[in-house]
């Protein structure tokens, strides 16, 4: 049988030396060491190029085995092949951790006080069936002590401490959670139960420390051992250092003290106290466990001094001299409770008063005014959370705030420690953004740092119930008796309520209940839409509205004439959201949105016979009307909905109306070519019982090459244009048109005489002065309707 060359090795990149045994047909084996090994051979291999060389006897005879140096444990075969165990190199993890897995530095006081917590929840849990654990070492409290002279932060908790094998269990493995066992071991044991209070499980949060920190010192104290010892690591090294603690100074009676020195870019920021204040309140201000900073105070005391001699006196012994007392302010250093607020949200919403509500509100939000309403409710199914939400009793002072997802208005707690308030609408949209509250699950899918959730099905599913929430509030605050709280409301959010209707389909029915309008039968109050159809007439089917840009021009627009007479209430849109909104609604409780200022208005009650015999006698005018016109419009037609006025210039159905097209004119980066493809199609539509539109039908019967009636033509459409809401192409010329009718309508009708006529006259004047006694003609009075100049366009 031919030889069969049998390998055993770990491959490397580095090198291609294969180590392997020759076996031939009688099972000898036969090493092969010329050429691979060095002629001297080993004892304990030889290590070389990244390779590490293994001589192995056995049995049969000697195997050569070559494997890369950086592996510490031998690959076990099985028999789809060779497993192998991960090895993490230690610096590089711990780099990893203090450079990339956290976003901001100031993250490390809220990791290292939910650890202290835990410690805390964990002798409280276990101290029920054992109280000796507690002991004499006093309350169970976190104390954060920054130090500026010695740029260090010491972080001390009375919680359950740790021994020798946890110190090197917990803090020697990273990402090593000795919380995530205990609530292993709580789960395993089903008569004590699991108590998931507990906040880190990842193992990592403890490393967060060296993002700030150049050393970390760790002293604890278990009540389970009778030593206390130092744990001891630099951020650059892979080693740490374990050792009892002997100084009797620094001697813990229980828990866990741990000593941060600070890099020197870090040491000012962090070491004052202030800012250390600031952190715990922002992150772990509910934690359940009292958080105590050490604060530089002031206070004013009282001392006695002796009176100095007045300027020019003598000083005078001390048996004489007067002792006065001075009121001092001096500074001292005292612990300061820096969680004070508690989270009612834990709390049953039947135990908490609404004074108690708006003051967690104030003293969270920063805010001094109370809320307008507030909501506490308890969410359970696929995800578990408790909220507390508010509508704000104002706006703020920029709007922009509001739109701009990114208000930090909402604040994520998991396990009542912070996580996020950095949301870009993912669990309110941008037209809510104005409601603020808190959320706080324990369940939540969040990413190792903390500070971002990862599954996405589970954030739409919270989104939806806050949302849900969230109108439900709103609506509870409009069925109030007093209106003057939703008045409030919407006078400050009223807007982004309308910008739901464009930006959130879904909801439009949760939304469109909460709007409200100005209307023609309601100026003064607004009304909603259920007020609006439940005072609809029998025969009415739409809702009707007109969107100007104030009110004064909705009331006096010329579309309103025909509805107002017909007593059909008509809503006025006066803000530039309400006509894009409305747009997206398109229907309420199956009543279709009509703009009055477009085509093809139907008012339910026309007269079709007297309609068609209208149109056929005025046919003619309208051909000709649009003849003279041209492209300006794309037709003329007589109209239903005027009574006043001689024509009215309307809108496509579905073009622009003329507000929707001054609103696009404004825009800074408007598209000039997609505003004339929707504003091409406009209609005028004419008046029959009107006198000017009576006489422009005899003139196009009689007179139709008239040049008067032409211009009358003309200035009848530019007319139109203004009081429909369009703006004219040139305001100049059509003044221009306007100052020639004017002269052509007041010439010489109050006697007014030419430059050259005047001197004649009063010549006239002074030698018929003399014969005024003798001859008195009598004198013709004229009506001034009866005076008329020979081009006269209102002639009949």
């Amino acid at each position: 049988m031919a030889p069969v060359l049998s390998r055993s090795l770990v491959s490397s990149p580095i090198a291609s030396l294969p180590s392997f045994s020759v076996k031939n047909g009688s099972n000898k084996v036969v090493n092969l060491r010329s050429g691979f090994l060095p002629q001297r051979g080993f004892k304990n291999g030889l290590s070389c190029s990244g390779l590490k060389w293994k001589l192995e006897r056995r049995d049969s005879g000697v195997v050569v085995r070559c494997e890369a140096a950086v592996a510490e444990k031998e690959a076990a075969e099985t028999s789809d092949g060779e497993v192998h165990e991960y090895q993490a190199e230690v610096t590089r993890l711990l780099d990893l951790i203090v450079h990339s897995l956290y976003s901001n530095k100031e993250i490390f006081l809220r990791e290292l006080v939910s650890n202290a917590s835990d410690a805390l929840d964990k002798l409280r849990f276990l101290s029920v069936t054992d109280p000796s654990l507690l002991g004499d070492a006093g309350e169970l409290e976190i104390r954060i002590q920054p130090d500026p002279d010695n740029g260090t932060i010491t972080i001390t908790d009375t919680g359950i401490g740790m021994t020798k094998e946890e110190l090197v269990d917990c803090l020697g493995t990273i990402a090593q959670s000795g919380t995530s066992k205990f609530l292993s071991a709580l789960k395993e044991n089903k008569d004590v139960g699991a108590d998931n209070a507990l906040i880190g499980q990842f193992g990592v949060g403890f490393y967060s420390a060296f993002l700030v920190a150049e050393k970390v010192v760790v002293s604890t104290k278990s009540p389970k051992s009778d030593k206390q010892y130092i744990w001891e690591a630099a951020a650059e090294s892979s080693k740490y250092v374990i050792k009892e603690e002997t100084d009797p100074e620094k001697m813990l009676r229980r828990g866990t003290q741990i000593t941060l020195y600070l890099r020197s870019d870090d040491k000012y920021e962090y070491t004052e106290p202030t800012k250390i204040q600031n952190l715990v309140k922002n992150y772990s201000q509910f934690v359940s466990f009292p958080i105590y900073t050490w604060q530089e105070k002031s206070r004013t005391v009282e001392v006695e001094e002796e009176e100095e001699p007045k300027e020019g006196e003598e000083a005078k012994p001390e048996e004489e001299k007067k002792k006065i007392k001075k009121t001092k302010t001096e500074k001292y250093w005292d612990w300061e409770l820096a969680n004070e607020t508690k989270p009612i949200w834990m709390r049953s919403p039947k135990e908490v008063e609404e004074e108690q509500y708006q003051e967690f509100y104030k003293k969270t939000f920063s805010e001094f005014l109370d809320p307008l309403a507030y909501t506490h409710f308890t969410t359970e199914g696929e995800v578990e959370f408790r909220s507390v939400l508010y509508i704000p009793g104002m706006a703020p002072m920029n709007n922009e705030d509001i739109t701009n997802p990114k208000t930090k208005n909402i604040r994520l707690y998991v396990k009542r420690v912070f996580i996020s308030d950095d949301f870009d609408g993912e669990l309110f949209p941008r037209y809510l953004s104005f409601v603020k509250g808190v959320v706080d699950s324990n369940d939540l899918p969040l990413n190792v740092s903390r500070e971002i959730l990862q599954e996405s099905r589970i954030v739409r599913i919270m989104r939806k119930r806050l949302v849900r929430k969230a109108f439900d509030m709103m609506q509870d605050l409009a069925e109030k008796e007093d209106k003057e709280d939703y008045k409030k409301f919407w006078e400050n959010f009223g807007k982004f309520v309308k910008l739901g209707c464009i930006e959130d389909s879904g909801n439009h029915k949760r939304i469109t209940p909460l709007l409200r309008f100005i209307s023609s039968k309601s100026e003064e109050d607004l009304i909603s839409l259920d007020d609006y159809v439940e005072n609809m007439g029998e025969n009415q089917k739409a809702i009707y509205y007109l969107a100007t840009d104030s009110l004064k021009s909705a009331k006096n627009a010329p579309f309103l004439e025909k509805l107002v007479q017909k007593d059909i209430e008509v809503l006025y849109l006066v803000e530039p959201i309400d006509e894009v909104a409305i747009q997206n609604l398109q229907t309420y409780k199956e009543k279709k949105f009509v703009d009055i200022s477009k085509e093809d208005l139907e008012l339910g009650d026309e007269d079709e016979v007297k309609e068609r015999e209208t149109k056929q006698e005025y046919n003619l005018l309208c051909d000709w009307i649009k003849q003279q016109l041209g492209d300006k419009v794309a037709k003329v037609q007589v109209s239903n909905r005027l009574s006043s006025s001689p024509c009215v210039l309307v809108s496509g159905k579905f073009g622009w109306s003329a507000n929707m097209e001054r609103l696009m004119k404004a825009q800074t980066l408007g598209d000039t070519s997609s505003l004339e493809f929707m504003r091409g199609r406009r209609i005028l539509e004419v008046n029959p019982d009107h006198p000017i539109i009576k006489d422009l039908n005899a003139a196009c019967k009689n007179s139709p090459d008239s040049t008067e009636a032409i211009r009358a033509v003309d200035l009848l459409y530019d007319t139109a244009l203004i009081s429909s809401g369009f703006s004219p192409d040139s305001p100049a010329e059509l003044g221009n048109k306007i100052y020639e009718m004017m002269a052509i309508a007041l010439g010489g009708r109050w006697g007014r005489l030419e430059d050259g006529e005047s001197e004649a006259v009063s010549e006239d004047n002074s030698t018929g002065s003399d014969d005024s006694s003798v001859d008195t003609a009598e004198t013709e009075v004229v009506e001034p309707s009866e005076v008329r100049a020979e081009a006269d366009p209102w002639s009949s």
